[in-house]
């Protein structure tokens, strides 16, 4: 069932998304917009519940409640971020709005890189905050701290890009 839930959690958001945005530029309706793209979080709140749900029936602790997680904490931390460059995209693509700015480069990126990187901590230890959450609401902690362990990976892996970008600074593109 859980799986099933993030699923559709995830098609929901990018349906919301889409709604939301074809509200605002294509049929002007700025306030309906605002509340589609507002409601996001809501399901997020229907994902915790049905974890919740799941764990109390007596389902163990398993990989889909960690993905449950996991899927809340990169919501809460991406979200916003994520909705606000489609929006700037599809602003500049069907509404006229201003391009995108061009990629960064020198210290400005390595500082964006590190800023990603301590969003990805913050979404991990989110992630760890419900998972403790599920344990603590569902009465069983068993798999928990071990799923969290593993997850650790995550920040872990990602430190790769702030350090290459370090390393190896991207440069700004030569004028002629």
């Amino acid at each position: 069932m859980v799986i099933a839930v993030i699923v559709a959690c995830e098609i929901g958001f990018w349906l919301l998304l889409a709604l939301g945005l074809a509200c605002r530029y294509l049929w002007k309706r700025r306030t309906l917009s605002n509340i589609l793209l507002i409601s996001t979080p809501v399901l997020d709140l229907v994902l915790l519940a049905a974890a919740v749900v799941d764990m109390r029936s007596g389902a163990p602790f398993d990989l889909r409640h960690g993905l449950a997680a996991a899927y809340i904490a990169y919501s809460v931390v991406f979200g916003h971020q994520t909705i606000r460059w489609v929006d700037a995209k599809v602003h500049h693509r069907y509404a006229g709005g201003p391009p995108p700015p061009p990629p960064l480069t020198g210290a400005a990126r390595i500082r964006a890189e590190w800023i990603g990187w301590a969003r990805i901590v913050l979404a991990y230890a989110i992630a760890c905050g419900v998972l403790v959450l599920l344990g603590w609401l569902a009465g069983s902690s068993a798999g928990i701290m071990e799923f969290a362990l593993g997850l650790s990976r995550v920040p872990i892996i990602a430190l790769i890009w702030p350090i290459s970008h370090m390393i190896w600074p991207k440069k700004a593109p030569v004028e002629q």
